[in-house]
């Protein structure tokens, strides 16, 4: 986790899309997805660690938004969504919290598929018009909120 942190603050200090910083985004993005699986490839999986894991994706995820987002142009349509999804997100939340008396976030393969399509998504902007993929990777993790609120209502 620590290292996929460490390796995504260098990001702040390459300009984006140089190609220095698509070097360290995929080292970062990489090194993010393979300690879970190293972790539970090990057995040697926790609750510290999964939590660990959410603030290094966290980590990445707000120094990645602050390099890309004042260089893309994102339709208001796609903010509007953005909108919508964390608040079906913090509903998620909420909800866990009352119900379970911990704040819930499921690791679910929706939210994974997310996770992917969202790091792959600053690699194909050349590729493919960001209305297009934005709105891929928006409908995808809408799906994934619903069903994350889904799993959190009904976990015993």
């Amino acid at each position: 986790m620590s290292n996929c942190k460490t390796i995504a603050i260098l990001l702040l200090f390459f300009p984006a899309f140089s190609p220095m910083f698509y070097v360290i985004y995929c080292v970062a993005g990489l090194t993010d997805m393979l300690d879970g699986f190293v972790a539970r490839k090990t057995n040697t999986v926790s609750e510290f660690g999964s939590k660990l894991d959410t603030v290094a994706d966290f980590v990445f995820l707000a120094v990645c938004m602050g390099k890309l987002l004042p260089v893309i142009k994102i339709p208001v349509w796609i903010w509007v969504w953005i909108g919508i999804i964390a608040v079906i997100k913090l509903i998620n939340i909420i909800s866990g919290y009352v119900l379970h008396k911990r704040l819930a976030a499921e690791h679910s393969v929706a939210n994974k598929i997310t996770g992917v399509l969202l790091f792959l998504l600053p690699l194909t902007l050349e590729l493919i018009e960001f209305r297009y993929s934005g709105g891929i990777v928006s409908a995808v993790a809408t799906f994934a909120a619903i069903q994350e609120g889904h799993i959190i209502r009904t976990k015993d």
